[in-house]
């Protein structure tokens, strides 16, 4: 048996120990003055890795709950929106807005490859009636960036609203949410913010906002206009998840401490350590272009079940990873890279996917992989200031 276990999954993902130590705090009241304070220095902080002037709302529940109440709170029942579908969550898009009663379009690309601005333009130009467009910024299925502020600009130049999932994408790569005109951004906390599961965040843009204001409440539980006019007095609506809360506090002051350039900086050395690993390794990127900065995921040989590939990593190196989903079960691996990760873990994962793959009967490529992978990681660190690619990087 492995002596250490490395969590190298798209989430949930490692927690830091003072972010452990944060959430085995003894508990507070949610509606005293002690977590009021520490809600407004969360505001604060929570702006600046929104990149944004407005409230970001904390809710107590997944990044689907924040999924949904995007939906509910943006859209009226015979609304009609564009979902960007390229993967699993892109579907459920899809089946949050059908949920909702909301007229759906879909914009389709294979999974592995990521929509076009140009693509989405033809849609709202043929369709008018289009009020909203919701899209992965990451689409954790397949690892694959969509190209949100370009599309952003689509939706800035009409009346659509532009709505992101960016629950792999926030606090891995830059997605800010003013500069780039985005009407709503979304997280959950079990990815770069390195939390346990169980919160999402949530932002408005003022035109966003003014839609929220004459939107007729859909749900009782998702009311983000109530969220807003509580959390200007330091509350949410209901029962705040106070633990979570303090360790966000927590997370928070670890990605800003060197500020967000370095964060960034970090998961694009550890994204190209993983695709040059893997590139050596002789095995093929899934997303070859457009591809996340949080995970990357690999197409297996023909012939290779991915369930004993992972099963021998887990099992004789301790490294979970996590395999693909619907029709890519069995056929890709995802190796996570978010958050509490350093280069040392993202190797510890490539070895095992070599050794996995090997148990499996694939092939191990060349035998400096390792080498090749360190050296990418070296140059990318390397890279000046303000230099490093955008996230729709190909």
């Amino acid at each position: 048996m492995p002596e250490k276990t490395r969590l190298l999954t798209p989430g949930p993902t490692p927690l830091p120990e003072r972010v452990r130590l944060a959430l085995a705090r003894d508990m507070l009241h949610h509606r005293k003055d002690e977590f009021k304070a520490i809600m407004g220095r969360v505001q604060t902080n929570l702006r600046l890795l929104f990149g944004t002037a407005g409230p970001v709302l904390p809710l107590s529940c997944s990044g689907t709950g924040a999924m949904t109440a995007a939906a509910h709170c943006l859209f009226q029942p015979g609304e009609k929106v564009l979902v960007a579908e390229a993967g699993k969550f892109g579907q459920r898009w899809a089946q949050i807005a059908a949920m909702r009663g909301l007229e759906v379009v879909t914009l389709s690309a294979p999974w592995g490859e990521a929509v076009t601005a140009k693509a989405v333009t033809e849609k709202l130009d043929g369709d008018p009636a289009i009020a909203g467009v919701l899209i992965q910024h990451s689409e954790t299925s397949t690892g694959v960036l969509h190209p949100v502020r370009e599309v952003a600009a689509v939706c800035r130049a009409r009346e659509v609203l532009l709505v992101a999932d960016g629950i792999s994408a926030v606090g891995l790569c830059p997605c800010p949410m003013d500069e780039w005109g985005l009407d709503c951004l979304l997280t959950g906390s079990q990815k770069g913010l390195m939390l346990p599961p169980g919160l999402a965040l949530l932002a408005l843009s003022p035109r966003a906002w003014k839609k929220a204001e004459s939107v007729p409440p859909g749900c009782f539980y998702f009311n983000l206009v109530k969220e807003r006019d509580n959390l200007a007095k330091g509350q949410t609506n209901f029962t705040s998840p106070v633990n979570l809360i303090l360790g966000l506090d927590e997370s928070l002051a670890l990605l800003l401490e060197h500020g967000l350039e370095a964060v960034y900086r970090k998961q694009w050395a550890l994204t190209m350590l993983a695709r040059t690993g893997v590139s050596a390794m002789g095995l093929s990127l899934f997303a070859r272009k457009n591809f996340s900065w949080g995970l990357t995921s690999v197409l297996l040989p023909e012939g290779v079940d991915g369930g004993a590939v992972l099963r021998c990593a887990a099992e004789k190196f301790g490294v979970l990873m996590a395999g693909g989903q619907d029709h890519l079960k069995g056929r890709i691996v995802r190796l996570g890279h978010m958050g509490y990760v350093d280069w040392a873990d993202v190797a510890a994962g490539l070895f095992a996917l070599n050794q996995g793959l090997k148990e499996a009967g694939g092939f191990c490529g060349a035998r400096d992989y390792l080498e090749q992978a360190l050296a990418a990681w070296r140059a990318a660190l390397a890279v000046p200031p303000g230099t490093m690619p955008p996230p729709t990087h190909s």
